[in-house]
């Protein structure tokens, strides 16, 4: 099994993607996530002008790369969440408009209508993203929660995201949640829940990332195992926890890369993702799409990291055993 390895582009939107693509190619990745920021990907743009999408793939093509996803994280969030300030700083000018709420969540959500119709015309089948969530905020249940609130949040994403998969589903392009703290979804509990209020569509499934499992404490090769036939696209990142009896998995209220936090993520091979597991259990589902490198550590210069992470992939991304292991000593078998 030869899957595709490309670089998730969302972490360095700062550079062009000429400069971004000739360095993966120089680097050997087999292609680009595209995220829609910087220029590496613009949705107006691909409905616009006829021939943006095609120049996009050839400009990958020069060196060497495919495209099989693109990623609208930044505003697939707007769409469900409790808009504040935060959100200003992470959407164009066109969607903040003058800030009011449900204005941003509306323009949001006809943006990701829009993404699928740019996806189908770069022929890619898969957008990763974010949804948001109406209940993260409910997160630790004092004040006391009122549980009829937390299922009216479930109702309420379903109700944001169904016109939007209705879209996607229309144009052959699927939406991966990639399930993560601060989503509708972020555990095994919460993904059941997802998928139920949303129903078991086509159109939407998971991107999944090891990296928001671990310290969490959770299995992911176990949600591999549990949602397979959901997971669309995979990400390959990690996170190393530090607890020491004085810091906390909540964070402690620091930026990432900060001393004190109990967790951070780190390089790919450098935190406690057990890749190995993960494979197995991508191989066990039949997972065929790209291990796409989602690269994010304060701590390590990029491009070292990048190469790295790619040569730990090309390392771990081992194909299954068409035969038992003892076939050769079974007669009959």
């Amino acid at each position: 099994m030869t899957r595709p390895l490309t670089l998730f582009t969302g972490q360095w939107a700062d550079l062009p993607l000429s400069e971004l693509a000739r360095k993966c190619g120089e680097w050997g990745f087999d292609g680009l996530e595209l995220a829609c920021s910087g220029d590496h990907f613009d949705v107006a743009a691909a409905l616009r002008d006829p021939g943006y999408a095609a120049g996009r793939r050839q400009l990958l093509e020069r060196h060497g790369l495919g495209v099989w996803a693109i990623g609208n994280h930044l505003v697939g969030q707007a769409v469900c969440d409790r808009i504040d300030e935060r959100h200003r700083g992470v959407l164009d000018g066109e969607l903040w408009g003058d800030g009011e709420p449900e204005g941003v969540r509306s323009r949001a959500a006809e943006r990701m209508k829009d993404t699928a119709r740019a996806a189908a015309r770069l022929g890619v089948e898969v957008v990763t993203g974010f949804t948001g969530s109406p209940i993260w905020h409910l997160l630790y249940s004092f004040p006391p929660n009122d549980f009829d609130a937390v299922e009216r949040g479930y109702e309420e994403f379903a109700e944001r995201w169904g016109p939007i998969i209705d879209v996607f589903e229309s144009e052959g392009v699927k939406f991966a949640l990639e399930v993560h703290p601060t989503e509708i979804a972020y555990d095994f509990v919460t993904t059941e829940r997802a998928l139920a209020a949303i129903g078991d569509r086509d159109g939407f499934g998971i991107n999944f990332d090891p990296s928001h499992f671990e310290h969490q404490f959770l299995d992911p090769a176990a949600f591999i195992t549990q949602f397979g036939r959901k997971i669309f696209h995979v990400h390959i990142k990690d996170s190393r926890r530090q607890l020491d009896g004085r810091r906390s998995i909540l964070g402690g209220h620091l930026d990432f890369g900060q001393p004190g936090r109990g967790w951070d993520f780190v390089s790919p091979g450098h935190g406690d993702v057990d890749f190995e597991s993960m494979i197995r259990a991508l191989n066990r589902i039949g997972y065929d799409g790209p291990l796409s490198i989602e690269w994010e550590d304060s701590g390590m210069d990029r491009e070292w990291g990048a190469r790295d992470a790619l040569a730990l992939v090309r390392r771990i991304d081992f194909a299954p055993s068409p035969v038992a292991f003892d076939a050769a000593f079974a007669k009959d078998r």
